[in-house]
């Protein structure tokens, strides 16, 4: 195995969101000094709310998050209305968007197209459009480069919507893939591809709670952890990749910890 992930671990949300602050904000410099924009793209779950306690808190020594240079994908999305419950772009509205004060501006945010929401393939694909209208077209690049990926892990350490054993994992030509199988509900969405996703210039974890400790045990102490999703893409990432996690999620856990 090449360069390892890092793992970090805090006593508390309070300080997970801190230093994840201190992350993004090194994320978003090296993405100003880059092209002058900062292009993510985040999960749902719990993941906004994690974000909100980090992004929305006032300037300090670490800097200043300016949102109006922000451009927000999402790594997956349900096939569901806006304002559904289980809608990423409606969770991060809800938790983070709706409470960005207007002073440190708005950021660009690409929600998916709901007029194909009976139409998964199409969704993608129009998905993938809007990728290629930001980035680059397809034919010009291999994949969009990311500056940063904000993750969740789920307990059978799927992430995005690349769940293990799915065919979607073998997917390299397409950036943005339909699923019409999820085993967790809801069945249809669509989800980056895994070589979008190991492509970010940073990949980040975060996963919090005793609930996550077997799965991130498995993934970071085990062979058999190594073919699930989550270990795919500490695998194709190395150490561009970061886990943020408290000791709750890594208790017991043999992986070395990182200082941040």
């Amino acid at each position: 195995m090449g360069k390892q992930p890092n793992l970090y671990a805090f006593g508390d949300t309070d300080s997970l969101a801190k230093a994840l602050r201190k992350y993004i904000l090194r994320c978003q410099k090296a993405g100003f000094e880059r092209h002058n924009a900062f292009k993510i793209a985040v999960s749902g779950g719990s993941l906004p709310k994690t974000l909100a306690k980090a992004l929305l808190a006032q300037d300090d020594e670490e800097g200043k998050v300016d949102f109006s240079k922000w451009e927000v994908f999402f790594a997956d999305e349900r096939a569901v209305p806006l304002d559904h419950e289980d809608s990423n772009y409606g969770l991060l509205k809800k938790d983070l968007l709706d409470k960005i004060p207007e002073s440190i501006g708005k950021p660009t945010v690409h929600p998916i197209d709901v007029q194909y929401m009976d139409d998964v393939q199409e969704m993608a694909d129009q998905y993938q459009d809007a990728l290629m209208k930001s980035f680059a077209a397809k034919d010009s690049v291999k994949i969009p480069i990311f500056d940063l990926l904000l993750l969740g892990c789920g307990p059978d350490g799927h992430t995005c919507s690349l769940f293990p054993n799915h065919e979607l994992l073998r997917e390299s030509d397409a950036w943005v893939a339909p699923i019409e199988d999820s085993p967790k509900p809801p069945k249809e969405r669509i989800t980056l591809t895994l070589p979008v996703v190991t492509g970010g210039i940073k990949i980040a974890f975060v996963a919090t709670g005793e609930g996550k400790r077997d799965v991130l045990g498995k993934i970071l102490d085990t062979e058999e952890g190594r073919s699930l999703p989550c270990g795919l893409v500490n695998e194709g990432g190395g150490d561009k990749v970061s886990w943020f996690t408290d000791h709750g999620a890594v208790q017991g856990v043999g992986f070395t910890r990182s200082e941040l």
